[in-house]
């Protein structure tokens, strides 16, 4: 069964495994981020505060570069936010930049990940084709 490299990561920075380093714990995570997503200028914004709004998402990353638009994903029904979204940059520099400088750091008191956003998948496949696997 593979893993998100996300989910991974998440796990690995809970408060009992910064304390320590263990060489299985290097190996998961590394082998989790060799399978990331490509460079793009999406980023995928996760652990959002359901509080953080579009705008607040905008301007925390706006500082380390152009942010052509920022979104947290609602809920259709209800209006509140799903605890996510996405932050488009003008290049692929500044996506990176913003990456690096607001992944596993505090945006309204939680801690949120950010990664390349991976291109949306035809209705019908697998995001993890890995995962499709028949048995019989």
């Amino acid at each position: 069964m593979a893993l998100r490299p996300g989910l991974v990561r998440r796990f690995l920075s809970t408060s009992i495994f910064t304390s320590q380093s263990s060489p299985a714990i290097a190996s998961a995570s590394a082998s989790a981020s060799s399978s990331a997503s490509p460079p793009s200028t999406t980023l995928f914004v996760s652990g959002l505060n359901k509080r953080t709004t579009s705008e607040k998402l905008q301007e925390a990353f706006s500082k380390f570069g152009e942010v052509v638009h920022a979104r947290v994903v609602t809920d259709r029904a209800s209006g509140y936010s799903k605890g996510f979204g996405f932050v488009n940059y003008a290049t692929l520099e500044d996506a990176e930049k913003g990456m690096k400088g607001m992944d596993a750091q505090f945006l309204d008191g939680w801690v949120i990940f950010a990664e390349y956003a991976r291109p949306r998948t035809p209705p019908g496949q697998s995001a993890y084709p890995e995962t499709n696997q028949h048995i019989g």
